[in-house]
């Protein structure tokens, strides 16, 4: 519990204004996760539309939903973003940044090749992802090739009553959700400048309740239609045949944190066919 007089949203400002010194201060990247070269903004690109500062409160969104129960659980239910009204073949593309013991590295030659090729694509960085690269993260920020998502304070699935996924024991309750939202919120807004638009879960599973919080934050809740590479534990060529399933209006889900898996050799072989085919990738909508 927080003491009193001591709201959440004053614990997270407070703990965002810090995040943000740090960040000033030219904090480096954690040792060992990623090398130094900076992927530059191409040249000509306009800068992103900045989105207001959140006002948010998330002590009342998590009074409003405290004791609800859930009907509804998975990756796919009502209110969860998994696919969009394309123009054409558009598709869009999106990689999650776990964080955490083991999960802090990062793919340069995945993002490399994203810049080298001109792919947009949704960056979902977990807050623990960006205190263990905060220079990193404040790079990619700036790219506006990027858009950065938020992909929680811990990696938790979202729920209501601590249900897990995939061994991954979920938050608690109404406001454990509403913490494991609002603390990578704050965050992502001290870093980039403006709230994030889109949430995902750890796991990406929810339960109803939960993607009804998330939307009260002021995100959008994501899932996906093509699992490109099973939590990065897929070789190159299942990752390959995954994405060469993509159909206009989806997103496909896979990793960046994790460069000796397959996924990145998977992407770099399956995006230039799919670009061959007609794709175009866009950035969430």
């Amino acid at each position: 519990m927080l003491d009193a007089g001591l709201s959440r949203r004053g614990l997270f400002a407070a703990g965002a204004a810090l995040a943000a010194s740090f960040a000033t201060a030219g904090c480096g990247v954690a040792n060992g996760n990623s090398s130094d070269r900076i992927l530059e903004p191409p040249r000509g690109s306009a800068t992103p539309a900045r989105l207001p500062l959140s006002t948010v409160n998330p002590d009342a969104v998590a009074a409003k939903y405290a004791g609800q129960g859930p009907k509804a659980w998975g990756t796919d239910i009502d209110g969860i973003l998994t696919g969009f009204n394309a123009a054409g073949k558009q598709f869009a593309i999106t990689f999650d940044a776990c964080g955490g013991p083991g999960n802090n590295d990062i793919d340069e030659n995945l993002l490399a090749f994203l810049q080298a090729q001109q792919i947009p694509a949704t960056l979902f960085l977990n807050k623990r992802w960006i205190d263990a690269n905060p220079a990193r993260a404040g790079q990619l920020a700036a790219n506006p090739l990027f858009e950065i998502g938020n992909h929680g304070t811990a990696h938790c699935p979202l729920s209501v009553t601590g249900r897990a996924a995939y061994e991954i024991k979920g938050t608690a309750n109404a406001a454990a959700a509403v913490d494991e939202v609002w603390g990578n919120h704050q965050r992502i807004t001290a870093l980039t400048g403006h709230a994030p638009r889109f949430f995902r879960a750890g796991t990406a599973h929810y339960d109803d309740v939960a993607v009804a919080i998330v939307k009260e934050l002021g995100e959008t809740p994501v899932g996906y239609s093509v699992n490109a590479d099973f939590g990065a534990t897929a070789s190159s060529n299942q990752v390959q045949s995954n994405m060469m399933a993509a159909k206009p209006g989806g997103i496909s889900l896979a990793h960046m944190h994790r460069p000796k898996s397959g996924t990145g050799a998977g992407m770099l072989a399956a995006l230039p066919a799919l670009k061959a085919n007609g794709f175009q990738f866009v950035h969430l909508p």
